[in-house]
């Protein structure tokens, strides 16, 4: 991986990126704005704006065909505005599935239907305290379908920690991260598999978080940090055990090695690029989005976005 460039936002994690049909960078930070981006070219300096809030905590994010934004929000649930109107109002799209509170609203990805497939990464731990779900391995993250007609229905449940979501090109099936287990899981929802639930791509060498697909059809996978070897031990003990090592998580709240990784695979899961740099001064890398030749990151602890050159030599 190239020497990353970093831009200093004026607040804290940037948990995700994506790119408006305009080129400019959105994401949402630790005190609920949604920021837009135009970044640093030759000439100019680039710039930082305002351009919501939504009373919560924004994570994912998704740029509807109208300009509109989708945001998952961790404490409010599953949200839409529209930044070229400041923002305002912010409606409330799904805060509730089957009776219960939504819970930890993690990530979007909006099909040509009209239909919204997002992740839930917890029913037992809240943002604050995400480490601790992923040492207990509670299983307990889903991914669910806003429908055209404003019904929630749950597709997947019992996910290790549900995170990053992303529809393949065509639309004949939607992927999404298990963290928990260092995999994608893919549920089919076209053709002769449809329903059928399956993995794109397993045993990854770090905890995959958010998911992006590129114009040529690359998913694009943000590693947060490396595969640790204790925790897969730990996994495999008894949940009382595993229990007691999540509080000890809640209360330490050990920071990630300096390693900035992301994976971009292709359609199938096949590996087509693999970019690393240990020692990075921009660590936690949790999304990562294509803007023109340029990889744009996002990171759930730094005050910044970080980019550097795209393309890069293929895997």
């Amino acid at each position: 991986m190239p020497p990353l460039r970093v831009l200093r936002i004026g607040g804290s994690g940037p948990e995700d990126v994506v790119v408006d049909t305009a080129g400019r960078v959105l994401t949402g930070t630790a005190d609920g704005r949604i920021l837009r981006i135009t970044l640093p070219s030759r000439g100019t300096g680039g710039s930082v704006e305002e351009v919501a809030r939504t009373g919560g905590r924004p994570l994912g994010l998704e740029v509807l065909s109208d300009g509109r934004l989708l945001v998952c929000d961790a404490e409010r649930g599953l949200l839409r505005l529209a930044p070229e109107t400041g923002g305002t109002p912010v409606e409330v799209l799904a805060d509730s599935v089957d009776g219960a509170p939504l819970r930890f609203c993690s990530n979007a990805a909006a099909a040509a239907d009209g239909s919204v497939y997002f992740s839930t990464s917890s029913s037992r731990y809240g943002l604050r305290d995400w480490r601790a779900d992923i040492v207990e391995h509670s299983a307990t993250g889903r991914l669910l379908r806003l429908a055209p007609n404003g019904m929630v229905e749950v597709l997947l449940e019992g996910l290790q920690f549900a995170n990053g979501v992303v529809l393949s090109a065509d639309e004949s099936y939607v992927a999404v991260a298990e963290t928990g287990a260092y995999r994608l899981t893919r549920l089919w929802l076209t053709g002769p598999h449809a329903g059928r639930r399956d993995v794109l791509i397993d045993e990854l060498p770090g905890f995959p978080d958010n998911l992006s697909r590129g114009p040529s059809g690359t998913i694009w996978i943000a590693l947060a940090s490396p595969r640790e070897a204790a925790l897969d031990w730990l996994h495999r003990m008894p949940w009382a055990s595993r229990r007691l090592a999540a509080r000890t998580a809640t209360r330490l709240r050990p920071p990630p090695p300096r390693v900035a990784r992301v994976l971009g695979i292709d359609q199938q899961g096949h590996v087509v690029h693999d970019l690393r740099r240990r020692g990075a001064a921009y660590r936690m890398i949790t999304s990562v989005h294509e803007c023109g030749r340029t990889l744009v990151l996002g990171s759930l602890m730094e005050d910044g976005v970080a980019t550097f050159p795209f393309p890069p030599q293929p895997r």
